[in-house]
């Protein structure tokens, strides 16, 4: 109610994650145009052996946003070289993506003890920090920090450091600052499975909370802001209409060309991480880097 009365509509990015918007984006990170999941996944593969030093032994390996935890599977392999056993703790909107992840995980590293959570993160982190946890690692992948804005996300870090202790420490990718001509496509592929993924937050509406959005009258859009060096989702009226919410009980007026803004996707400098975990409460132990400097993974530890 409150982000589609405001002058710029707005829905909140979290809501793109039901079982289809799920689904959807496990595709986007396989679509040739979409850097960021391959070229992680790529530190991960080079790096998991001097992560899982810096990590040390006998910790609780705790997942943001696991989904199907493909890149995770490096890292739990380079853990479990080191540890005779390993909790995994992943967390996850989706319930059905994290039954259906555990039970592969579990089928292919029985050593392994997992502890899926379906639900946000800061809920599930306070919850395990009434459990007393000795040592943990908490892993947030795929530059999910990038969808806050600068007060947003430095929030939420202090929220995460709120729930550890001195011994853990907090590994976070983060993507970088790069040609427009690389970032542009990555939220406009040239299949359209982006531009499902945005316009399912309206059918989720329609489903959920009986909307009756024409998702034809709506267009996906995704570009470049640099002057915020942030890409910008939006949803675009492409014609002047009303929309009723009937569990809102509240009718939207649209004009044409009048957006829905959906999701940022903040790029960083190295400078600007480090300044980040600074102002969080954190210092940054380690960063590592693709050979062409497009992505980083970067180890912080509590101040």
């Amino acid at each position: 109610m409150q982000g589609l009365s405001s002058t710029q509509k707005t829905l909140p990015p979290k809501y793109f994650y039901d079982e289809t918007g799920s689904e959807l984006f496990e595709k986007i990170t396989r679509l040739p145009e979409y850097y960021p999941t391959r070229t992680e996944r790529a530190i991960i593969e080079k790096y998991s052996e001097e992560i899982a030093i810096l990590a040390q032994k006998d910790f609780a390996f705790i997942e943001l946003g696991s989904g199907s935890s493909t890149k995770t599977r490096l890292l739990l392999e380079a853990f479990l070289r080191r540890n005779e056993k390993l909790h995994y703790i992943p967390i996850d909107i989706s319930k059905r993506i994290l039954v259906e992840s555990a039970k592969a995980l579990l089928k292919d590293y029985p050593e392994l003890r997992i502890t899926a959570m379906a639900s946000d993160y800061i809920t599930a982190l306070n919850s395990l920090k009434q459990q007393n946890i000795s040592k943990k690692l908490i892993a947030f992948l795929g530059s999910t920090i990038g969808n806050f804005n600068e007060k947003g996300r430095i929030e939420f870090l202090r929220e995460i450091r709120a729930t550890m202790n001195s011994q853990d420490c907090f590994l976070i990718g983060i993507d970088l600052i790069k040609d427009p001509r690389i970032l542009e496509p990555a939220y406009n592929d040239s299949q359209g499975v982006t531009a499902k993924f945005n316009l399912n937050m309206l059918v989720r509406i329609n489903k959920e909370l009986d909307g009756n959005f024409n998702i034809g009258k709506f267009r996906h859009m995704a570009f470049l802001n640099k002057k915020m060096s942030r890409i910008e989702m939006h949803l675009e009226s492409t014609t002047r209409q009303s929309v009723k919410i009937g569990k809102l009980n509240h009718t939207f007026e649209f004009k044409k060309g009048e957006t829905i803004y959906t999701e940022d996707s903040c790029k960083f400098s190295k400078e600007q991480i480090k300044e980040m975990a600074k102002s969080s409460g954190f210092e940054m132990k380690r960063s590592w880097y693709d050979s062409k400097n497009w992505f980083s993974l970067n180890l912080f530890e509590p101040i």
